[in-house]
């Protein structure tokens, strides 16, 4: 058996793979179980387009100063929404020179956000703090970076996660939840995000599918929005998916979010 599992984990180093832990079911459908969207007395509404970059977030925009959304790419109309209903917009991405539209309310910075700061990357923290806005107020967090989301929160302080009021992030390769080494390190992003946050909404991309294993359908990319928790009323679980204004965010076939996610 030895032999065996050594020559198939050099049959995938020679197809540029390798072997890991399998993470056990049990603990996935834990993590699945602690994000099930909740109901609240807050209506969705969405934000930006009807396509790609643009998202569903609880109608509770009133006394939010400030968006910050790290990865511009070629779409921020999501951005802009929020710029009209007055919010200073603070938008960060290496990549791009410009965000894809213009506004008076709009503040960019060509740097990656990141886990340290250096020529490149900024951390969330000192994005923040060294942003021209009321040090206390309630912020949006709309961030979607290609997988580096997960350094971000678990770099992020927790005196800034209580800060954000909504928060709109796309997590990457949730597939990779089976390896045991990534869920690892993303469970403990939800973990921390769940401290201060209640999940009320799951949108999966339908760039990428849906990856089944143990009778646990997974989609490789989602949408999540979460709600603090101080603003929710009553906590009753969301059992009607998709929402009416969810959008497909491409011409792929449409990806509805597995009963698994669902709290019955």
């Amino acid at each position: 058996m030895r032999q065996l599992k050594k020559k198939i984990a050099n049959f995938l180093i020679g197809k540029k793979g390798f072997v890991a832990p399998l993470t056990d079911a049990a603990d996935i459908s834990r993590l699945i179980y602690s994000l099930s969207p909740i109901k609240t007395s807050k209506d969705l509404i969405r934000l930006g387009p009807d396509g790609d970059g643009g998202y569903l977030v609880p109608d509770d925009l009133v006394g939010v100063e400030a968006c910050f959304s790290p990865g511009v790419n070629l779409v921020s109309d999501f951005e802009k929404a929020c710029a009209d209903r007055g919010m200073q917009v603070f938008l960060a991405d290496k990549s791009v020179d410009s965000p894809a539209v213009l506004h008076q309310n709009f503040q960019f910075t060509k740097k990656y956000i990141g886990a340290f700061n250096d020529n490149d990357f900024m951390t969330i923290d000192s994005w923040v703090s060294g942003s021209l806005i009321n040090k206390e107020c309630d912020l949006i967090l709309q961030i979607d970076i290609e997988g580096y989301e997960y350094e971000v929160f678990l770099s992020c302080s927790e005196k800034l996660m209580s800060r954000f009021r909504i928060i709109v992030a796309e997590f990457h390769d949730l597939d990779q939840l089976w390896n045991r080494p990534f869920y690892l390190m993303a469970s403990r992003v939800f973990e921390k995000i769940n401290k201060t946050h209640a999940c009320v909404h799951i949108h999966p991309n339908n760039y990428y599918g849906v990856y089944k294993k143990f009778d646990i359908e997974m989609p490789k990319l989602a949408e999540f929005t979460f709600l603090r928790n101080d603003r929710i009323e009553s906590f009753e679980y969301e059992k009607n998916f998709p929402h009416p204004l969810d959008r497909d965010n491409t011409k792929n076939k449409t990806i509805v979010l597995p009963n698994s996610w669902l709290r019955k």
